[in-house]
C-alpha cells in the first residue's frame, strides 16, 4: 500500500529523498576539499601535525583529494554506500581530534562589534550532521537520480 503523504497522483517521490542529501553534503566535501586543495595542502598538513596525525603530508594529501572526489562521487550518486566510509572516517577524526573540544553546536558566537557578531571555533554539530547523512545515504542508497540507479537499471536490463 502506498502511503499518501509521498504520492502526488498515484506516483511514489520517495526515492526522490536521497537527492537533496547527496546535493548538499557532496557539495559541502567538495568545497572542503576544494579549499584545502587551492591554498596548498601545506597548512593542512600543519594543523594534522598540531593535532598528533601521523604521516601528516601524506594524510593532508589523502583527506583532501577524498574530500574533493569522494563529495563529487556522492554528489553523482557513484558508490554512494563505499564512498561514504571513508568520509565518514574524516568526519571521526576530525570530530575527535578538534572539534570535540568546543563542544557541541557549530556557532559560536563570542562577540559582537560594530563589524557584526565574532564566532568562535566550531563544535562537533555539523560533523555529526555529515555523518547523520551519510549514515542515511548508506541505508537508503542513493535514489533514482544518481549514477547508481542508472547502472541497476542497465544491470537489470542485461540479466
Amino acid at each position: 500500500m502506498l502511503n499518501n503523504t509521498f504520492s502526488i497522483a498515484g506516483k511514489n517521490y520517495r526515492q526522490l529523498a536521497p537527492l537533496f542529501l547527496r546535493l548538499v553534503i557532496g557539495f559541502g566535501f567538495m568545497a572542503h576539499g576544494w579549499a584545502k586543495l587551492s591554498r596548498g595542502p601545506a597548512g593542512f598538513e600543519k594543523l594534522l601535525s598540531q593535532t598528533g596525525v601521523p604521516f601528516p603530508h601524506l594524510m593532508a594529501w589523502l583527506s583532501t583529494l577524498t574530500e574533493l572526489f569522494g563529495g563529487l562521487a556522492i554528489f553523482l550518486g557513484v558508490f554512494v554506500s563505499i564512498t561514504a566510509i571513508p568520509l565518514i572516517v574524516i568526519m571521526l577524526v576530525a570530530m575527535f581530534t578538534i572539534h570535540i573540544h568546543y563542544g557541541f553546536s557549530s556557532i559560536k558566537t563570542i562577540g559582537l562589534t560594530p563589524e557584526g557578531p565574532v564566532f568562535g571555533p566550531p563544535g562537533y554539530e555539523i560533523n555529526l550532521v555529515y555523518i547523520a547523512g551519510l549514515i542515511s545515504l548508506i541505508i537508503t542508497g542513493a535514489g533514482v537520480l544518481s549514477v547508481d540507479s542508472w547502472f541497476a537499471k542497465k544491470k537489470g536490463e542485461q540479466g
